[in-house]
């Protein structure tokens, strides 16, 4: 009897479920195992930050797969174990359990890790919010109403703003840009958006980095590089993530900030793959590498990664619109395509006043990204025709147009 084709997805994030459900969809019979660092059943991110940090979710409700659902799929789930190498030349990954799995397909869906600058590590009071784990911890840190200093104005800081300050906590975000979001936005339109964090009750620190945190065991305040000093009881830490590919040193795997991918998703080592946070691949309808840490991205390119596995190169690239949003202070954000700072920015629908509005940002004649306030249908109008002009106008062949994705309801 033949042996079975195995593919072995590592990570059991977004895009490695993703990709594990796509195979069985495809009608791929051949042995499919996840693996997964956290001993938790696999779930989704985006509510980490508001509904399950709010308590207004449970666990349960944000499973990205079931151990029934798993069953059904006849997925193979390795949970509580880490990759820890990878060697290609064997078609071996190496677990940290000391368990070697065999593969002939591998999918790098290892995700990304929070970044703490390590000497605010010792300080409790002090935390981060990647995984399950860390949303628990910081809901029961938020209990009472303390102090919170929300390091780093991104996303994932101004949700979590958002979120203590529905919790009745005192909140101060410290941004060393002009206004928080100002990396993606813009400066003026950051600007014009401070004022949604500004009418919750949220404080602003912009301008300033902060120099160090201060106290005993526990955190008790934020030194900034102007000198001021800002008590705090808990610091939420949101300066970024980095990519999990340590474990790939020394396997031939190319890595710079992401496992270096072509458009195809496939990487320097022969039948294995990447997707998700930890994939750097070559977006042809933008002519450019990408690292997307978003929940569409992984959701569409776990899918594509199983087409190409199934399909081969003839399955065309991978070239979707970058897509992106966040709920924050009862405001919906919505950002698609590649906006900068350098842009030109219009606004064609609405106004910035009355915080509903979309705003075209224009890199000469040609329309480069599209945010959106409280407008869904402009999104959907304006993100369509960004995905025909790009389509349009980059390099020609076959490739693959990610199709919108609804959002989650979390």
């Amino acid at each position: 009897m033949a042996r079975k084709r195995r593919v072995v997805v590592t990570g059991a994030s977004l895009a490695g479920v993703r990709t594990a459900r796509a195979l069985r969809d495809r009608g791929f019979d051949g042995e499919v195992v996840l693996v997964g660092a956290e001993e938790r059943l696999p779930y989704d991110r985006p509510p980490l930050s508001k509904k399950l940090l709010a308590g207004e979710v449970p666990l349960s409700g944000i499973q990205l797969l079931s151990r029934d659902e798993a069953d059904a799929l006849d997925l193979d789930l390795r949970l509580g174990c880490r990759a820890s190498a990878l060697a290609p030349a064997r078609r071996m990954l190496a677990l940290d359990t000391g368990e070697q799995l065999r593969y002939d397909d591998l999918v790098i869906a290892t995700g990304s890790a929070a970044r703490m600058p390590t000497d605010w590590e010792a300080y409790a009071g002090v935390h981060v919010l990647r995984t399950a784990d860390d949303a628990l911890a910081l809901r029961s840190a938020l209990a009472g109403s303390p102090h919170v200093a929300v390091v780093g104005g991104g996303f994932i800081g101004c949700e979590v703003a958002s979120t203590a300050r529905g919790l009745g906590c005192d909140v101060t975000v410290f941004e060393p840009l002009a206004a928080p979001m100002a990396r993606v936005l813009g400066y003026e339109m950051a600007l014009d958006l401070a004022g949604i964090p500004l009418d919750a009750g949220v404080r602003l620190r912009c301008g300033a980095a902060v120099e160090r945190l201060e106290g005993n065991e526990r955190v008790e305040r934020v030194r900034l590089t102007d000198g001021s000093v800002v008590p705090a009881d808990v610091v939420v830490v949101g300066i970024g993530a980095r990519p999990v590919t340590d474990w790939l040193s020394g396997s031939g795997v190319s890595v710079a900030d992401g496992v270096l991918c072509d458009e195809h998703c496939a990487t320097s080592v022969p039948d294995v793959y990447a997707a998700g946070d930890v994939a750097r691949w070559h977006n042809p309808l933008f002519g450019r590498e990408m690292r997307i840490e978003h929940w569409t991205n992984a959701t569409e390119q776990g899918a594509f990664v199983a087409r190409t596995i199934l399909e081969g190169p003839q399955s065309g690239g991978y070239a979707p619109v970058p897509f992106v949003w966040s709920d924050q202070h009862g405001v919906k954000l919505q950002i698609a395509g590649v906006p900068d700072p350098s842009h030109r920015v219009r606004i064609v629908e609405g106004s910035v006043a009355q915080r509903r509005f979309v705003a075209l940002y224009e890199r000469g004649e040609r329309t480069a990204g599209v945010l959106a306030v409280n407008s869904p249908r402009g999104m959907v109008t304006y993100r369509r025709r960004l995905a025909q002009d790009d389509a349009a106008e980059g390099p020609a062949g076959a490739r693959f147009a990610a199709r919108p994705v609804a959002q989650p309801g979390d």
